[in-house]
């Protein structure tokens, strides 16, 4: 059956709607971060600033310590990405490899993690860090994220070991290959834009993570980038709304950027379990 044209119409003025909907947000951030003050004050706002300025960007760097806080971030997130799937890969090979009970429990438990809250995981982990001296510190953070990303880092490089075929490692079997050099040699070259996706999804979650970072972090040279933008918001709750949409763009640029670059492995990862026969 034809989708008639008035439904196709529909279809897309419904899309058309739904990413202007995602995109407001971004796009007024944008406006407010180039405003000069007697603009953002205005009753009549308006989308394009009048006299775009560059003053709320220098404001924001000499208030807050925005390099410094970056820097943070980005050692928190390169090393949950690193260690998240060092730890995942060797896992989702024996997840998606391996028929039976314990394979069927590891992806079950997988799933069921995902809909756990933070605050049900914050106060174990508090304990531990606090035990292991790694409280108020970027190392003690990475073990978190790596925590909370490894789930689905697991479950998104099961999808791709199950799209590599079995016969390619039944193939180096033959040959004489172990299990473990048949994992390097063969499968683990097929996943690697697998690996790369699955890396760059947990830099982004730990790029973009408050909760943690708010609970864990005490001191402002500790902090990471997400944290010090609360300092932009005085002790009344009234935000300094030029730096802070500055701040908050600059921020959001690294995330945006490595989303663009991988949210089409991000999809495949998701979908190549489910179309292996």
């Amino acid at each position: 059956m034809r989708t008639s044209t008035a439904a196709r119409t529909g279809q897309y003025a419904a899309l058309l709607g739904y990413l202007v909907f995602l995109a407001f947000p971004f796009l007024w951030l944008i406006s407010i971060a180039f405003k000069p003050p007697r603009e953002l004050a205005s009753l009549h706002p308006t989308w394009i600033p009048e006299n775009p300025t560059l003053d709320n960007f220098r404001q924001a760097f000499d208030e807050q310590p925005l390099l410094h806080a970056g820097l943070n971030s980005l050692l928190a997130a390169l090393g949950a990405a690193v260690i998240a799937v060092l730890i995942a890969t060797p896992m989702a090979y024996v997840v998606a490899r391996r028929r039976g009970r314990l394979a069927k429990a590891a992806t079950g438990w997988v799933v069921v993690s995902q809909a756990f809250p933070f605050v049900l995981v914050i106060i174990p982990l508090f304990l531990v860090l606090k035990n292991l001296g790694l409280i108020n510190s970027v190392p003690g953070l990475v073990m978190v994220y790596v925590v909370w990303s490894l789930p689905f880092a697991l479950w998104m490089l099961a999808g791709y070991v199950r799209a590599v075929p079995r016969e390619l490692e039944e193939a180096a079997a033959v040959d004489g290959a172990g299990r473990l050099r048949t994992l390097v040699s063969v499968t683990a070259p097929l996943l690697a834009p697998g690996i790369v996706a699955t890396a760059l999804f947990a830099f982004i979650t730990a790029w973009n993570e408050f909760f943690f970072a708010l609970v864990l972090l005490k001191t402002p040279e500790k902090q990471t980038l997400p944290v010090i933008l609360t300092h932009f918001i005085g002790a009344e709750g009234v935000a300094d709304l030029g730096p802070l949409a500055a701040a908050a763009f600059l921020a959001t640029l690294p995330s945006l950027v490595v989303f663009a670059l991988i949210q089409r492995r991000i999809t495949g990862g998701m979908l190549a379990g489910a179309v292996k026969s």
